[in-house]
């Protein structure tokens, strides 16, 4: 869905409990990865519960495409069996008295409708669980339980998956596995994804689509590049702000080992180490904005491979010695943080032309 149609979940839910209140006002897309994102105690798993009609709550109304899941005001209210949700919570909750075959089957078994079915054997395969069929959940790790617990969502054909911190308990090997998996079953599958987490570093490696929580407000909702890069919220200012950039694999340089990705509206490419992607292959990068420095003439011989000609678009104050800037290159928003001495001497201002040189890429794929 394009961010000019009319969205397909729409939302409007209010609580009020002693020392918190949630008032959330949403309408999302039904593509992609939409992630709930905000510090512990922001209201993000109050909010998936409510959308997913675990909690209900008064003067609420949902509706999912076509279909009125709450309408408070005319006594509507779907409970979540009738919703046709996949859910995946931090921890796997697979049933321990029965084998890995048997958890992925119990989610077949209670599919009434199959408007996306999901063939069982070709998700064993996808998720890697062959060797993993006969054994118990005792005798599987953190990360094996969360692949079995993503098998048994969508062999019930959800219309939706929520997942509520699916990486939580995970360690950072675990994490990167799952989370290959999970971009490349939603791309494969097209189903949409509603996931909460308080990690930075998922966002930029899953999100498509952003809505940011703080103390039960939504601070603002929209396409991840364009919310990362809104120097109005606290994303721009954190200190692992950074930008997330689609590309595409474009060519080889086999003498040096790199590889070139195109970007934005131009021809200009992104070098980085060549880490065996397939040409034309479309891949997520994300910039650091602390990895972005700026200067007025393009530098000559640098060591840097990657320098772009880019326009002043904003700068912001961040903290009490650093500015935060906001860049075009080739019709993409760039991020930079420097020092407040750097941005008096370098006088800068919007529209001013210059070269940003970025030091370091991340490949998301």
């Amino acid at each position: 869905m394009s961010d000019t149609e009319t969205p397909q979940w729409v939302a409007q839910l209010a609580l009020e409990r002693p020392g918190f209140s949630l008032k959330a006002h949403l309408a999302l897309p039904l593509k992609g990865i939409v992630a709930l994102f905000g510090p512990s105690g922001s209201g993000k798993t109050t909010l998936l519960r409510a959308l997913a009609g675990l909690e209900r709550l008064e003067g609420g109304y949902v509706q999912f495409r076509d279909q009125l899941w709450q309408d408070e005001r005319r006594k509507i209210f779907q409970p979540v069996h009738r919703r046709r949700l996949g859910m995946i919570f931090q921890e796997s909750r697979l049933f321990r008295h029965l084998n890995v075959r048997q958890n992925l089957s119990y989610g077949r078994r209670h599919t009434e409708v199959t408007d996306h079915p999901v063939d069982e054997e070709t998700l064993i395969t996808l998720l890697e669980l062959e060797p993993l069929l006969n054994r118990t959940v005792a005798h599987l790790s953190g990360g094996e339980r969360q692949r079995v617990a993503l098998g048994r969502a969508l062999l019930a054909s959800p219309q939706v998956l929520l997942m509520d911190e699916p990486l939580a308990s995970l360690d950072e090997t675990g994490k990167k596995r799952i989370i290959i998996y999970i971009r490349s079953l939603v791309a494969r599958l097209n189903i949409p994804v509603l996931m909460v987490t308080h990690h930075l570093g998922e966002i930029h490696q899953l999100a498509d689509h952003l809505v940011l929580m703080e103390e039960g407000r939504i601070l603002g909702h929209g396409p991840l590049p364009t919310m990362l890069t809104r120097l109005d919220l606290p994303l721009a200012h954190d200190p692992d702000s950074a930008v997330v950039i689609p590309a595409q694999v474009v060519a080889r340089d086999e003498t040096f080992r790199l590889v070139r990705l195109r970007f934005g509206t131009g021809e200009h490419t992104i070098q980085m180490a060549d880490p065996g992607f397939d040409l034309h292959e479309q891949v997520r990068v994300r910039i650091m904005a602390r990895d972005v420095s700026l200067t007025l003439s393009h530098p000559e011989k640098s060591s840097i491979l990657n320098i772009f000609p880019a326009v002043v678009e904003q700068s912001q104050v961040v903290g009490s010695s650093q500015y935060m800037v906001k860049l075009k290159v080739s019709g993409t928003t760039f991020l930079s943080r420097i020092t407040v001495k750097s941005h008096t001497l370098m006088a800068l201002h919007k529209g001013l032309r210059l070269f940003v040189q970025v030091k370091s890429v991340a490949l998301e794929k």
